[in-house]
């Protein structure tokens, strides 16, 4: 077995990351590249898979930007064809892309709900049936889904976030199950804030995020490359015995809440 700095690395792998065009999606997709990974890249926004498809091929990796709105099956599933039909077999996929709608429970709509399932939960378990039955043929794969302590520690208004990113929990574990003696680890990793264009959308206001800061450990929220780095460990070799787990990256929040 290679000595561990060898091993966290993803030279001759291909990955497929959804939600690519900014925030978590792009710095995972840059990291991989840094690390020898071939990427398909999909977003609803073209000019920001532009931008990040250019970092990727500055790496000197090829890479395909793939324009897909995760709420419809249809696309989703195109999505998952044009990535197999551009990189043969994705050996990592990367469930990354997810919208929040920030309303309580009683004031939520029922088409805010649907979205936020369809993109959070469904889209995940579309792609993993289009891709997963290479991985299996070749006895090896990693599938990890981008979930979020909200599906742990339930802040107020994210009530339907909350309930998709538990539900993507769960369906890590079920993939897990499922596909695990196919050699194949499903992981998820739940982050608390970000400070990502979204996290800043909803924490940026001190009136609120400083509270939340408050109850972590770290005095403060995470930074993108953070949550890359252990996506990038999840991918590589060096984690091939983790599987079916739920890994908060939380700067110590779940130990005092």
């Amino acid at each position: 077995m290679a000595e561990s700095p060898s091993r966290i690395t993803l030279a001759g792998r291909r990955a497929l990351v959804t939600g690519a065009s900014r925030g978590l999606g792009a710095k995972i997709a840059a990291v991989f590249a840094a690390a020898g990974a071939d990427l398909v890249l999909t977003g609803r926004d073209g000019a920001g898979l532009d931008d990040t498809r250019r970092i990727v091929e500055g790496e000197g990796r090829r890479c395909l930007c793939v324009e897909a709105d995760l709420r419809s099956v249809e696309e989703t599933r195109l999505a998952g064809q044009r990535a197999l039909g551009f990189l043969g077999t994705v050996d990592i996929l990367v469930n990354n892309a997810g919208i929040v709608h920030v309303e309580d429970l009683l004031g939520i709509s029922v088409d805010h709900w649907e979205e936020t399932l369809s993109v959070n939960l469904r889209a995940p378990l579309i792609l993993a049936q289009t891709v997963v039955p290479g991985m299996i043929a070749q006895r090896q794969g990693k599938v990890i889904n981008i979930s979020s302590m909200a599906g742990v520690l339930v802040p107020e208004g994210h009530g339907a976030y909350a309930a998709s990113k538990g539900g993507l929990n769960l369906l890590t574990q079920a993939m897990a199950a499922e596909w695990g003696r196919f050699n194949i680890q499903a992981n998820a990793v739940a982050p608390t804030v970000i400070l990502t264009e979204m996290g800043q959308q909803v924490w940026g206001d001190p009136a609120k995020g400083d509270p939340m800061k408050a109850r972590i450990p770290a005095r403060r929220f995470g930074e993108p490359v953070e949550v890359a780095d252990l996506v990038l460990f999840l991918a590589s070799p060096a984690s091939n015995f983790i599987c079916g787990q739920v890994l908060r990256l939380d700067g110590g929040l779940s130990a005092v809440s």
